[in-house]
């Protein structure tokens, strides 16, 4: 009775192990099955988030093209407008001239502007981003370190991007 019993275990074990493997060779096949498929639709979905993420960055970039259009323009005019400001602080000018230089000085400004080219504020504390530290003296309790005592050169930015730093005296 014992072998029976020992037969009959072995028996269930075997078939146990036969059932075993036929849902995994079934399981092995239905994965063979879809995995083209699937490789399919995984590839079709990464091109597809890639070509949005090109679209997007074009569109970044053909904005940014645009808000940044006139930065040449203005790089090449920033010269012109510091020597009407040394033509102006010249004494011994009549007020005819004066005036014209002015007028000259704010319709170029004023076009600058409208095209988003605004001068970078220097009543601040000293700011590498925006200016430029040509020279430094000793701070005082009226000027502390860090406070811009003088500006040599006027500095712009074309909305967030600076064009040209301001040149400074800073005290230290």
């Amino acid at each position: 009775m014992a072998k029976d019993k020992d037969k009959k275990k072995e028996t269930a074990e075997e078939q146990y192990d036969e059932a075993v493997e036929k849902v995994v060779e079934a399981a092995d096949a239905e994965v063979e099955e879809k995995t083209p498929e699937t490789d399919w639709e995984d590839k079709y979905l990464r091109v597809n988030a890639e070509l949005q993420n090109v679209q997007r960055r074009a569109q970044d970039e053909r904005l940014k093209l645009v808000q940044y259009r006139s930065q040449d323009l203005a790089t090449k005019i920033l010269p012109s407008l510091d020597n009407l400001e040394r033509a102006l602080a010249v004494e011994g000018l009549t007020d005819d001239v004066k005036k014209g230089l002015e007028m000259t000085q704010e319709s170029l400004l004023n076009a600058l502007k409208e095209e988003g080219v605004t001068p970078i504020d220097n009543s601040s504390e000293f700011d590498p981003n925006f200016h430029m530290a040509v020279q430094t003296v000793e701070a005082s309790e009226e000027h502390p370190a860090g406070h811009i005592e003088q500006v040599l050169q006027k500095g712009y930015q074309l909305h967030e991007r600076v064009l040209r730093p301001s040149m400074v005296v800073v005290a230290q």
